[in-house]
């Protein structure tokens, strides 16, 4: 099983560079499961939004990490909650809304866990 993970994707130029090179990525080097850092993908690099969540996922990302930007964009709050495949850091306050910890399938059929924590 291949899993590529990237990290922090920045702004308008890092979610282009995404849609453009991650689908032949994944099909060149036969990745079955792809997880990103997303929290700094908004258009100005400061969180994410619901159409770059959807962006993203559509060029092939499975699971979007986040970490202490997840709640730059005011409109996270209610997108996250109903969003499987956005993880905020489990190791938040209780009663942050969305999840930090989920189990997925891949392509393949191969279970993979995805635990999202933030250092400090």
């Amino acid at each position: 099983m291949k899993i590529l993970f990237l990290g922090d994707i920045v702004g308008s130029s890092g979610c282009e560079a995404i849609k453009k090179n991650l689908p032949n990525i994944i099909k060149k080097k036969k990745i079955d499961f792809v997880i990103v850092n997303g929290e700094n993908a908004a258009h100005d690099g400061m969180g994410i939004t619901e159409n770059n969540m959807t962006e993203l996922l559509n060029s092939g990302v499975d699971v979007i990490t986040t970490g202490n930007h997840v709640w730059d964009k005011k409109e996270t709050y209610e997108f996250i909650i109903k969003q499987k495949r956005l993880l905020r850091p489990l190791n938040l306050p209780i009663g942050a809304p969305g999840k930090g910890f989920e189990i997925y399938n891949s392509q393949k059929g191969f279970k993979v866990g995805v635990l999202n924590l933030m250092g400090n």
